[in-house]
């Protein structure tokens, strides 16, 4: 089916020109009182990111996601595999929010949060302006013959944009391996840690593709979320939009001329500087619709408004607004499907609260030491064996940790020298038990024991074990 004319714009993206080469983006450097409100938050969150692996809470790192030993911090609260379930609640908390904001806010996230655009448009885009220059300059240098300018100002921007790469990846690992351990491997040789060293070039080698590459086309092509706007986003989402009604009225755009009614003669407010197209990150036109490219990044709201401040016409022909809003002047309003997530959002944080209250910060598990059955010692004493795991989640060290058995005699002894151990902070103890029990006591082939775990005489956890015995016949 043929595309209609005024919908052939999706059938490409700015980043490719019509013989299927990479179209480079050149945008204006942008300016006005989003983009400054855009530096604040962006400063902000860039200094969390890179503060954070060093903050300490309780002795924990702040956040860390160490994937290969299976330790996870999120806001100083440490997560092990044992507690790998409140990691996926946590984590699916999190995409309901995101959902939920994009069903609300469209791609507010991209625009002032998202780390892709953060560092490209507010790291590595301002060192170009900088060296290179704004979009025009950019756009001589490109095709200028490499002179000793060219060669000097590329050169230039490749070092900083490598450095800023390295530096990004080392951040990168503090969050992989905890900043402790990044920071030793500094102070060590390098030949001591080749199989750290090795994924940090890689590191580095990958941010400086994306950023010094690859750029845009991450939100444009890789990123996964901009594909859920077709999904989630609807006519009373509020996104950066082009205000249609009144930027082409009845008979559409026209370039500005002083002192015509263009009201009067039924021009829309659009004068079609292309000044919204130029300033564009990824290289839409804001003026076709809502579309996949846009990251939400207010650029051409600064822009438009400086333009129609300029020639004397009301500001916010392109703002936050909904297709609606624009349509029929209709207030923003909570959907029965944002009412939906919300409420699925309040039960989520209900539960992992739940949970988080309930968890403990000692956790034992004893298991049956598997292929063997009881054995039948002297005066009708039966024995089994078992493994133990006493996992401690805090900064301290548990001193003095027995077992005893609740509610019924018996014995537990341990395989090692003395009856009580030690488990460093953040630490595991494992180790082989023997129960002892006599056949009087027991109550058939399967007994369901209590045991509690004591540290100074003081109960810490209990945990439950089956105890294997003789079957009985009547």
């Amino acid at each position: 089916m043929e595309t209609p004319p005024n919908e052939v714009f999706r059938d490409s993206i700015g980043t490719i020109n019509e013989e299927g080469k990479r179209n480079w983006i050149y945008p204006k450097k942008p300016s006005g009182p989003y983009y400054e409100k855009r530096k604040i938050v962006s400063y902000v969150l860039l200094a969390f990111l890179f503060v954070a692996p060093f903050i300490k809470i309780n002795g924990n790192q702040f956040l860390l996601f160490n994937v290969l030993e299976r330790r996870f911090n999120i806001f100083g609260f440490p997560f092990w595999p044992q507690d790998f379930h409140l990691f996926v609640i946590s984590m699916i908390i999190g995409v309901v929010f995101i959902t939920l904001f994009t069903v609300g806010f469209g791609r507010v996230f991209c625009g002032w949060i998202c780390p892709q655009t953060i560092f490209m448009e507010m790291v590595f885009r301002r060192i170009e302006y900088w060296i290179d220059g704004d979009r025009n300059k950019q756009r001589r240098l490109a095709r200028q013959k490499w002179d000793a300018e060219k060669i000097r100002k590329r050169l230039s921007k490749w070092f900083i944009f490598l450095a800023v790469s390295f530096l990004i990846a080392n951040i990168f690992l503090a969050y992989l391996i905890g900043s402790d351990k990044l920071l030793r491997y500094i102070t060590d040789s390098p030949s001591e840690h080749i199989g750290t060293l090795i994924p940090l070039v890689i590191f580095t080698g990958v941010f400086y593709f994306v950023f010094a590459w690859f750029r845009e086309q991450v939100c444009i092509i890789a990123c996964p979320y901009g594909r859920l706007q077709g999904v989630l986003l609807d006519n009373k989402s509020i996104v950066v939009a082009y205000d249609h009604k009144r930027g082409e009225r009845e008979n559409g755009r026209k370039k500005f001329r002083k002192n015509e009614d263009r009201k009067a003669l039924g021009y829309g407010d659009c004068i079609d500087c292309l000044q919204c197209v130029h300033v564009c990150p990824t290289g839409i036109d804001i003026r076709n619709g809502t579309q996949l490219e846009c990251v939400n990044c207010t650029a051409c709201i600064d822009e438009c408004d400086h333009i129609m401040e300029s020639i004397n016409l009301p500001k916010g022909l392109i703002r936050y607004a909904s297709e609606e809003n624009i349509e029929k002047k209709a207030p923003f309003k909570l959907t029965a499907r944002m009412k939906g997530y919300i409420a699925v959002l309040v039960i989520l944080i209900g539960v992992l609260a739940g949970m988080l209250a309930l968890r403990n910060d000692v956790e034992a598990r004893i298991l049956r030491l598997p292929g063997q059955l009881y054995e039948r010692k002297d005066n009708n004493v039966i024995s089994n064996v078992f493994t133990y795991k006493v996992v401690n989640k805090t900064t301290d060290t548990i001193e003095d940790v027995s077992f005893k058995l609740r509610g019924m005699g018996g014995e537990i002894k341990l395989v090692s020298i003395s009856d009580t151990f030690i488990v460093e902070p953040q630490g595991i103890a494992e180790g082989t038990m023997f129960i002892e029990l006599k056949q009087s006591d027991l109550s058939g082939d399967k007994n369901k024991l209590r045991i509690d775990v004591y540290s100074n005489d003081e109960l810490i956890e209990t945990t439950t074990v089956n105890f294997l015995g003789p079957r009985s016949y009547n």
